[in-house]
């Protein structure tokens, strides 16, 4: 699977794990350095806080396109650190 947006891959990997339709990359498959810290912050009632992050890509931003959980519940746990994507960001397997 592969996250693509503005023509660039933000990750790629075949081990993604797909919860409620998203595909969730593993942190090694991520390619921090298109990544910025937001403060936004979503609860889920069975996964716990969410961690939103800014995608860059040649100067353009893609506000809190991606999310991530760094305390998931135990309910989870296997998504820890697992990046999911949205706000145009293409996720595609070809």
């Amino acid at each position: 699977m592969r996250a693509i947006w503005d023509g660039t891959a933000l990750a790629e990997s075949d081990a993604t794990i797909v919860i409620e339709g998203n595909h969730y990359f593993p942190p090694d498959s991520v390619r921090r350095e298109r990544f910025v810290a937001s403060p936004t912050h979503t609860r889920c009632p069975w996964k716990g806080e969410a961690s939103y992050e800014t995608i860059v890509v040649d100067g353009d931003e893609n506000p809190d396109a991606a999310w991530f959980y760094p305390e998931p519940s135990d309910a989870a746990a296997e998504i820890r650190d697992y990046r999911a994507f949205w706000h145009g960001v293409t996720v595609t397997g070809d």
